[in-house]
C-alpha cells in the first residue's frame, strides 16, 4: 500500500507528477488508465483531472542513467482523496496490478500549485 506522510488537511488540490518508465506502455494507456477511472469512478471521487501527459526528451538535471518515458500530472480535488484511492481495496484489486505490469520505474511527487 502507498503511504503517505503527514500532510496538511483541507488546502484544497494538489497535483501528483508522475515521474514513468514503461515496461508496457499499451498497458499503461489501454489497461490502467481505464481501470483507475473505474476506481475513481466507484470511490465517487469527483474532480480528478489529467492535466499534462508530455514525453521525457532528456534528462538535464539527474542522476546518473536516471530516464524517465513520460510525465503525467493529475489534478486531485485533496490530499485526502489521493490518499482514499491509493490506499482503496477495488484500486489494489482493479488498477494496481496493471500499474505494476505497466511500469518498470514509477515515482510520484505530490505538489499544491503556488499562487502568484
Amino acid at each position: 500500500m502507498i503511504t503517505l506522510p503527514n500532510i496538511e488537511q483541507g488546502h484544497g488540490p494538489v497535483l501528483m507528477l508522475n515521474m514513468i518508465k514503461f515496461k508496457d506502455k499499451k498497458i499503461y494507456f489501454e489497461q490502467y488508465i481505464p481501470a483507475f477511472n473505474q476506481v475513481v469512478e466507484q470511490l465517487g471521487i469527483e474532480g480528478v483531472n489529467v492535466k499534462l501527459v508530455s514525453e521525457v526528451i532528456a534528462s538535464i538535471v539527474a542522476d546518473e542513467g536516471e530516464q524517465w518515458d513520460e510525465i503525467v500530472l493529475v489534478e486531485y480535488p485533496s490530499a485526502e482523496a489521493f490518499k482514499t484511492i491509493a490506499q482503496s481495496d477495488v484500486y489494489h484489486q482493479m488498477a494496481n496490478p496493471l500499474r505494476l505490469a505497466a511500469t518498470a520505474e514509477l515515482k510520484l511527487l505530490m505538489t499544491r500549485k503556488i499562487e502568484f
